[in-house]
């Protein structure tokens, strides 16, 4: 088992520290927060070992799990890296490019491996689709979620597009060409509404929309390609996959058949993919020990949050034209 601390007891640190708890993968040794308040409660409610010093903890362990809000998550790795441990970040990987890229190198000259945790890369709807788009052409994402104070202190492209970038980013396997988009703030210092296209060398254009104003949550993602409409619902984890082939000659009474302008026939018809439960933060820090222990690229590798991170800073660097 590879031993882990992890740095921050927030909302999601507590959430991170009861998985590592009862993983099999891991061994927890304890947990820092410069809160010693928040982390004393802690520790005297869940029984899980609190160190004052956050080297001392970084010492005992194989694996930092870093639960800490974003301007610290360089300092956090930075530390961890440079004593040779292993790295997960939670998304954004860091505030700034320069920081991800320093990383970057970190990490390959102290030979440690580092996941970013876009936990969306593991939600079941997505995993369950992934394989079947191909060279999509064009995206829309809708991310809407309710007012919450927290996070509120990074703009919504941070802290809610970042996640559809990213899973964008890993289908879309080509270079980004141009990017447009607007931002509002309606209650925050940083804009709260947000809308961002994206084209593409291969000329897909992926068209995002972020808010955390919104009335009711949502998470949806529509990919549509060479004879194929897939729709990935993040928050309920449904999928539906509407496919076309060339129409048999002899159609079936209930066989939905269209024909286009050139009396082109296609045959319309509908794949249901098994969603599998789990849960996807136990997931992500599962397959970085697998990562670990055979020598693998991590599902989503510091590389990757780092071009999500730059593209995400392109987005919000539009607002400021």
């Amino acid at each position: 088992m590879l031993k882990v601390g992890v740095l921050g007891a927030g909302h999601l640190g507590k959430i991170h520290l009861r998985l590592l708890n009862e993983s099999e993968k891991y061994q927890l040794i304890g947990f820092y927060d410069p809160d010693a308040i928040n982390a004393k409660k802690v520790s005297e409610e869940f029984g899980y070992s609190y160190f004052e010093n956050i080297n001392t903890l970084i010492d005992a362990v194989d694996v930092v799990d870093i639960v800490t809000p974003t301007l610290s998550h360089f300092d956090c790795a930075k530390k961890a890296i440079e004593k040779g441990r292993h790295i997960f970040i939670e998304k954004p990987i860091t505030n700034t490019l320069e920081e991800a890229e320093k990383l970057l190198y970190l990490e390959k000259e102290f030979n440690v491996k580092g996941q970013v945790g876009h936990v969306e890369r593991f939600n079941p709807a997505f995993t369950a689709v992934k394989d079947k788009i191909e060279n999509p052409m064009f995206i829309e994402t809708h991310r809407l979620a309710e007012f919450n104070p927290r996070g509120t202190d990074v703009p919504v492209v941070l802290d809610l597009m970042i996640h559809d970038i990213d899973a964008i980013l890993s289908v879309v396997n080509s270079e980004v060409k141009n990017i447009n988009a607007s931002g509002v703030s309606v209650i925050s210092n940083s804009p709260d509404i947000a809308n961002a296209r994206i084209e593409f060398e291969s000329g897909c254009v992926a068209n995002l929309t972020a808010s955390r104003i919104s009335l009711k949550n949502m998470r949806k993602s529509r990919f549509f390609q060479k004879d194929a409409y897939i729709s990935v619902d993040f928050l309920e984890k449904k999928v539906e996959v509407v496919k076309m082939k060339d129409a048999p000659e002899n159609p079936g009474d209930f066989d939905m058949i269209l024909q286009n302008a050139e009396g082109v026939k296609k045959q319309i018809y509908f794949e249901n993919p098994d969603i599998e439960t789990n849960n996807a933060i136990t997931d992500e820090l599962e397959t970085f020990a697998n990562a670990i222990e055979n020598d693998l690229v991590p599902v989503v590798s510091l590389k990757q949050g780092t071009q999500a991170l730059k593209v995400a800073l392109q987005i919000i660097d539009c607002f400021e034209k």
